[in-house]
């Protein structure tokens, strides 16, 4: 028998916190029991029903994500039945969508087919057809709804609720027609809808995708990955940019899974989309230095850096220290704009340092 402070998984004896779940407990001890429908920033649904484990004296097998440990709670993770499970819903909700991981996996990486290759299923099943309703006519520029690829596993439609917390689309329709939807089929600009992108980083078969990257036409996994920080703010959102290495181009930014860095998996529409700039013809990529007729020439860093220094000595000897300001960016990171203040107070003596956000 388990001692009273501990719960027995697959029996190993491990301790919990008040009100973890099954799922929350194995998941620390490194035993991995798949899921569909779970994130750890989401209020358990059970929809997809691949966590379901065996309890020792229940009639039925549980759900791990919303089962709460309980203390001499007995639980069973791998038995026959257990994994007979797991295949036989891997290929229901294979029969309910696109069967082929290639064609999945145009742009966006499938868990379903990940999960599918590691557990195995129970067969190949005659597909049941497309019943749910697409959004042909949303406009909006950013996010894509395919309802050939959905599996009603509801990831998307709660974490515009209890996460970004606007609720612009819904699971609509009934039966065997539920889909995702927003209010009167409206396009998601018309909605409450932030453009933020989250119900494609939760979505687990890429029913909800990114339309600029798909016009790209190359899938996630062809792409390679670079981790960098955002520059939008000074928040320090870390994100990874999806590179296409043959046309040195960036294709899409998807942010590291939860839990993992400072934003939590989460993105706003600007870290997501606005990555454009990156490869205008008008971006600047040199210094350039101002010369006497006006006109701007590139130059090195240290050359620039040299006749910036020059520059705000030569202001400091003709009007005294409080004739210098510094106007940092709110773009720039919290230790960038640490720096600016540091060289603003300890170089050049003067309290005269602003950016917008006040950090």
């Amino acid at each position: 028998m388990a001692d009273p402070k501990f719960v027995i998984i697959d029996g190993n004896e491990l301790s919990f916190e008040e009100g973890e779940t099954v799922l929350q407990v194995a998941a620390r001890a490194e035993i991995e029991i798949p899921t569909l429908c779970y994130d750890p920033r989401l209020t358990p649904a059970g929809a997809c029903r691949m966590c379901l484990v065996e309890v020792e004296g229940a009639r039925l097998m549980q759900p791990s994500c919303a089962l709460k440990a309980t203390p001499g709670m007995v639980v069973r993770t791998t038995t026959p039945k257990v994994e007979r499970n797991r295949q036989f819903i891997l290929s229901l909700h294979l029969a309910d969508t696109i069967q082929d991981r290639e064609v999945m996996e145009d742009n966006n990486p499938s868990k379903l087919h990940a999960l599918a290759e590691t557990y195995g299923t129970a067969g190949e099943w005659t597909p049941v057809g497309k019943v749910r309703e697409d959004r042909p006519h949303d406009t909006n520029a950013f996010v894509g709804f395919r309802a050939d690829r959905c599996i009603l596993c509801s990831l998307c439609t709660r974490y515009c609720d209890q996460i970004e917390a606007v609720s612009a689309i819904s699971l609509t329709g009934r039966g065997a027609k539920t889909t995702i939807s927003t209010v009167d089929r409206l396009s998601l600009t018309d909605t409450t809808c932030e453009l933020c992108g989250g119900c494609i980083a939760v979505c687990p078969t890429g029913a909800m995708t990114e339309k600029p990257a798909l016009a790209w036409g190359k899938a996630e996994r062809d792409l390679e990955k670079v981790r960098t920080t955002c520059n939008f703010c000074g928040v320090g959102c870390q994100l990874d940019l999806n590179i296409d290495r043959e046309a040195n181009r960036i294709v899409k930014a998807t942010p590291p899974p939860p839990g993992t860095t400072v934003n939590d998996g989460n993105l706003c529409v600007k870290g997501r989309f606005a990555n454009d700039f990156v490869h205008h013809e008008e971006r600047l990529t040199t210094p350039l230095i101002r010369q006497e007729d006006g006109t701007f020439r590139e130059a090195s860093w240290d050359e620039a850096l040299d006749v910036a220094v020059r520059g705000l000595q030569g202001v400091q000897e003709r009007h005294g220290t409080d004739g210098l300001g510094f106007i940092s960016s709110s773009r720039c990171t919290v230790e960038e704009n640490y720096l600016v203040q540091k060289m603003a107070r300890g170089a050049f003596g003067t309290h005269n340092v602003h950016q917008c956000a006040a950090t």
